[in-house]
């Protein structure tokens, strides 16, 4: 099993402050799985308008940081490091489902699994939890381009 720190995942992603979504992987099965950890804290920007009598993390920057787990088990799985040419979209998102809340002082467990791998397009199911409770579920597909 393999684990990332920040500084090994700031060089394989290009996001950053703030829109950086992963703090840490805990585990990553080549070809399988990975599960990483996103800590949620009430300096994230998003929460001074979302909302804020009650602060509640988005659930798009849930699938978000699920997205980013999936590309790191890819580019994991493929035995790539991804130059500045390389990004990775979104394909598409379905059966998203929100269970519960996030909030300021929550600790998001990321768990993606892939379901496929072909030409550059991945798919993957994917949950993000708080402690024991689910409280994000989607299918996501992603697509790994170059740009010039």
């Amino acid at each position: 099993m393999t684990t990332l720190d920040i500084h090994q995942i700031l060089k394989l992603l290009p996001h950053r402050y703030p829109f950086l979504l992963v703090d840490r992987v805990l585990s990553m099965e080549k070809g399988k799985r990975i599960t990483a950890l996103k800590n949620v804290t009430m300096n994230e920007p998003f929460f001074n308008g979302h909302f804020p009598h009650r602060p509640v993390m988005p659930g798009v920057l849930m699938l978000e940081a699920m997205a980013q787990a999936a590309a790191l088990l890819s580019f994991h799985s493929l035995d790539m490091v991804p130059d500045d040419n390389t990004v990775y979209y979104f394909a598409a998102i379905d059966g998203a489902r929100f269970k519960r809340p996030v909030e300021p002082g929550d600790q998001l467990t990321l768990e993606v699994t892939i379901d496929r791998m072909k030409a550059g397009i991945s798919k993957f199911s994917g949950r993000a939890l708080v402690g024991e409770e689910l409280a994000c579920e989607a299918t996501l597909m992603c697509a790994m381009r170059q740009i010039n």
